[in-house]
């Protein structure tokens, strides 16, 4: 998402107000034929018009009519690995991005990247946890919303983010084991069962799957474009007001 620069948003004034007060002199050239007259014309209107603009942009800060109120909200997606989390995560932002909300992106893979020495044990979990919920709770300070996308699998580190944050969303991506199997096309689940990988949800760790959730989405049911359908209508009927 880009956003003009006060720069770039001062350029872009100067140069209207230039091509617009030049089209007036030339018009009035035109018609009457007297330069004086044309350029007095064009530099009255430019001040004018600059006025008249300051007024009026005063006048509709003042007007609360056809604005829209967005609370930062948080949709936390969880599920087991390979439940399709990350995928209708990532079209549910897209989706949401197109409503001008001021939004990020925030997946388990990423925050790994950024933080790799963080472990795969409960108290390992439950701190990062801890964590995200910390940069949530920033970002919600300057009215950014979130979606999140993380197994999650304990219920107290999902209680902890909701207790943290405002507006928490629980999105449960909620998949079939051996479905979740068939996605795996990386082989972690596999190297989970061989015992390579340790503390795997669902296959060596639990996934402790929530009793209350926002949302349910069931992608052995439904495609990604169905489930994030249904996120975004939540988020339109509850949030942007």
């Amino acid at each position: 998402m880009y956003k003009d620069t006060n720069k770039r948003s001062i350029a872009k004034g100067i140069s209207w107000r230039v091509f617009a007060t030049t089209t007036t002199v030339i018009i009035i050239y035109v018609f009457f034929g007297r330069l004086d007259l044309a350029l007095a014309a064009g530099i009255i209107e430019t001040f004018a018009k600059v006025a008249l603009y300051w007024a009026h942009e005063r006048a509709w800060v003042k007007v609360r009519w056809g604005r829209k109120r967005i609370d930062p909200f948080n949709l936390w997606f969880t599920g087991l690995p390979l439940s399709g989390k990350t995928t209708i995560a990532d079209k549910v932002y897209t989706e949401l991005e197109k409503l001008q909300i001021p939004i990020e992106r925030i997946d388990s893979k990423d925050i790994r990247e950024l933080i790799p020495d963080i472990g795969f044990s409960r108290d390992d979990r439950n701190r990062h946890m801890h964590r995200i919920g910390n940069l949530i709770k920033t970002l919600q300070k300057n009215s950014i919303s979130t979606v999140a996308s993380f197994v999650s699998p304990y219920k107290e580190s999902r209680r902890a983010i909701r207790e943290m944050v405002k507006n928490n969303v629980v999105v449960y991506v909620k998949a079939d084991i051996e479905t979740c199997k068939k996605r795996d096309y990386k082989g972690a689940y596999a190297k989970a069962l061989s015992g390579e990988y340790k503390n795997f949800s669902g296959v060596n760790d639990v996934y402790e799957e929530p009793t209350y959730a926002e949302i349910v989405v069931d992608t052995d049911k439904l495609s990604v474009d169905e489930s994030a359908q249904i996120i975004v209508k939540y988020i339109k009927k509850n949030y942007v007001k």
